[in-house]
């Protein structure tokens, strides 16, 4: 069992930077693939990076490639997104989560465990 708790989110203007936290408790965080997902509203909860255990690797969807970074810190059982150039189409809830994956995951039924999620609004 893996708990994960999101933190980090608010309202910023279009243009701001944020970054995310999630912290995660329970079994070793470094054997899971981790990734940050979103939700908006009357929308589907869909990817938006992802990286392995290691942190070698990453992937992100092609809304946020090169404006967001995606990391993780095994040593403190945490995981980040850092925001830049925030858009008001990136308004939404942002969920961390956790796959038992030797490689990344970059679809939703591959994940295990989920945090509750954190609200993130841009305004224009």
């Amino acid at each position: 069992q893996v708990q994960l708790v999101e933190s980090g989110g608010g309202l910023v203007q279009a243009g701001d930077s944020l970054t995310l936290s999630c912290a995660a408790s329970g079994r070793t965080f470094s054997r899971y693939a981790m990734g940050w997902f979103r939700q908006a509203p009357g929308k589907e909860r869909d990817i938006v990076a992802a990286i392995t255990w290691s942190g070698g690797r990453t992937y992100y969807a092609d809304s946020v490639k090169g404006r967001f970074i995606i990391s993780r810190d095994n040593a403190k059982n945490m995981l980040y997104l850092k925001m830049n150039s925030l858009k008001p189409e990136d308004t939404a809830v942002y969920y961390c989560a956790a796959a038992d994956s030797i490689t990344i995951a970059t679809t939703n039924s591959l994940y295990d465990y989920w945090g509750q999620g954190t609200q993130v609004t841009v305004s224009s």
